[in-house]
């Protein structure tokens, strides 16, 4: 992996995200050689991916060089590639372009889409985990419009130009309320030959609220907002499978569909090697102490999505959100120096500072500590948090003038099909 032998001790961090960039920058300015490792060259604010899958930003407006954050300090090192195993018999990592060997390990792999088990569902449903995934959503809404254009069926149409999203939790909600926008002032005026009217946005929650996890008053805000969209809101009902056309649940109701957005779960992305009973199987996390360190490995800390913390209070641990895992990060990384120089290491408390969600132009939902909000100011909080949350001024600046132009205009320029989706043939 060319990467230079130091008298440092060297801290290997797999993933960029969130955790990961965390704790790399608690790191830069310790006597330590920090290697840090992803299959992108980029880290993401997957909080906007929605934006980008519907035509509101840009993709590289979420996105930040890794290796531009950290190209000014020393005894870093980006690698661009994916960790195959770990082998903590002798401290080393296996990856596509070599192995190398840590002092400290520190997993940040992250989470990925959690189908529970249904093949058919993971082979036509689309998922929106990355800047490519939700790039291929965006390129599937723009081409159901533009084959519903070509079609005389009626029924293939209405296929065509109805969309289903389950999941009732902040991605979801998000992502309905802007496929609502889009249709109540851009794709009138896009399509003017088709009855727009006949789009339909059905949202699937297997339980009976949505925002599970924020406060009640939140979860009936959003739904109401949602509803005077115009989006058909599903609660207590469950899909079982999705066939490429038709989308069975547990009741009555089956939808007609060509597209499928499954926003329903996360699990975390585990790496072979660890002892086995690290791993919780049901969740893909790794069971770690209160100091993130994973069982039975004490130089291999797990941080972020991907580690579980259990505790009387948090019996499935911390939940698989920016906070806790920025959080983490920047307490692993005082850990580890700590560690190094045989000092104490602190245990992890999470510090809530609240969950918050946009339903649209000026709808928000707001859980803050101590306080509770909803509807135009707290879509102003929202924006600020996620603007300020950004990496880099130019980020923050193109987001910032994309959300007034938009605002101003009622438009989102980007809905572009810069790469054509193919959908996997359905097989029925």
């Amino acid at each position: 992996m060319n990467i230079p032998q130091t008298s440092f001790p060297r801290v290997i961090i797999i993933g960029g995200g969130f955790a990961g960039l965390a704790a790399a920058k608690g790191l830069e300015k310790q006597e330590v050689q920090v290697v840090l490792i992803d299959k992108h060259n980029y880290h993401t604010f997957q909080p906007l991916l929605y934006q980008v899958a519907t035509g509101g930003l840009e993709p590289d407006s979420i996105a930040f060089p890794l290796r531009k954050r950290f190209n000014d300090v020393e005894n870093f090192y980006f690698r661009l590639t994916e960790v195959e195993k770990i082998n903590p018999k002798n401290n080393t990592i296996e990856t596509s372009i070599g192995n190398l060997e840590y002092d400290q390990l520190i997993i940040a792999t992250g989470s990925t889409t959690n189908f529970f088990g249904n093949t058919n569902i993971q082979k036509y449903a689309m998922e929106m985990k990355s800047i490519p995934q939700s790039l291929n959503i965006r390129s599937l809404i723009i081409e159901n419009f533009e084959d519903a254009l070509l079609t005389s069926n009626i029924e293939e149409r209405n296929a065509l130009m109805n969309f289903v999203i389950v999941g009732g939790g902040p991605t979801g909600v998000e992502l309905a309320g802007a496929l609502a926008e889009m249709k109540k002032g851009i794709l009138p005026k896009d399509y003017p030959d088709l009855d727009i009217r006949q789009m339909q946005i059905n949202l699937i929650q297997s339980s009976d609220c949505l925002l599970k996890g924020m406060s009640e008053k939140a979860s009936e805000k959003a739904e109401d907002f949602l509803i005077k969209l115009g989006v058909n809101v599903w609660k207590n009902l469950r899909v079982l499978d999705y066939n490429g056309k038709i989308v069975t649940t547990n009741g009555e109701d089956h939808f007609k569909t060509e597209t499928v957005i499954w926003a329903a779960g996360v699990k975390g992305k585990t790496i072979d090697g660890l002892h086995a009973e690290c791993i919780i199987e049901r969740a893909a996390r790794i069971k770690v102490d209160e100091f993130n360190q994973v069982l039975h490995h004490p130089n291999i800390y797990a941080i972020g999505d991907v580690a579980c913390m259990s505790s009387e209070k948090n019996p499935y641990g911390h939940p698989m959100m920016a906070q806790p895992a920025i959080q983490q990060g920047r307490l692993v990384a005082k850990n580890i120096v700590a560690k190094l120089f045989n000092k104490e290491q602190k245990a992890f408390v999470y510090k809530d500072k609240g969950s918050m969600a946009t339903i649209g132009r000026n709808k928000a939902v707001v859980d803050l500590p101590k306080w509770k909000f909803q509807g135009v100011f707290a879509w102003f909080v929202w924006m600020f948090v996620h603007l300020f949350s950004l990496i880099g001024f130019r980020n923050k600046a193109i987001v910032f003038l994309n959300w007034m132009y938009n605002y101003i205009r009622f438009d989102r320029e980007t809905r572009l099909i810069i790469r054509p989706y193919k959908k996997k043939k359905t097989i029925i």
